[in-house]
């Protein structure tokens, strides 16, 4: 997947009430259970029919790291649907997200100004309507760079021109070289 939306996947996580299966066999036995049968998980996990039922029988208890890898995805992102979408609607509707970043910002400004990249370290409450449109742009399955333009319009309107209370000459920010990308809902 990509840094942010991975990001907000993980914020979502935390709002889990329960802990996903941790073994293999149980994890084979949900996903069995979401999509209806061996046949559909084995196509999603790229692995035959017959493997995914001797893990639903607990005759293989050990998955290859890739293997192991695909499958917590996959359960984690089907586990607790109600819960992940009321944490993205309190996000989006009353909470907002957090962001905490440290990567290289700038921005495009009149002559005269200072708009030289630097390395930020950042942590910044973006109010709702930002984390609604992070929100739906992942949802609609919108490429990383995407969500980077949205995230860097967020952080240009609430840390660089503080809701509009300076800066209001800023036309562009620009977000890149990110080393560290965390949310917090």
């Amino acid at each position: 997947m990509s840094l942010i939306g991975d990001g907000l996947e993980k914020a979502v996580q935390k709002a889990f009430t329960r802990p996903a299966p941790k073994s293999a066999g149980a994890q084979m036995r949900y996903l069995v259970k979401q999509l209806g049968g061996t046949k559909a998980v084995a196509q999603t996990l790229r692995i035959s029919q017959r493997t995914v039922e001797r893990y639903v029988k607990n005759q293989i208890k050990k998955p290859r790291p890739d293997l192991a890898a695909r499958l917590e995805r996959e359960v984690k992102k089907r586990w607790q649907p109600q819960i992940r979408a009321k944490a993205k609607a309190k996000a989006a509707s009353t909470g907002g997200i957090v962001i905490d970043t440290r990567a290289r910002l700038g921005y495009t400004a009149p002559v005269g100004s200072t708009d030289q990249d630097r390395i930020r370290h950042l942590t910044v409450a973006l109010p709702p309507q930002h984390a609604a449109r992070l929100f739906d742009a992942q949802e609609a399955g919108a490429p990383d760079h995407q969500l980077q333009e949205i995230a860097a319009q967020a952080l240009k309107e609430v840390y660089f021109q503080d809701g509009g209370r300076r800066a209001g000459s800023l036309e562009e920010v620009r977000f890149t070289d990110i080393e560290h990308l965390e949310f917090d809902l």
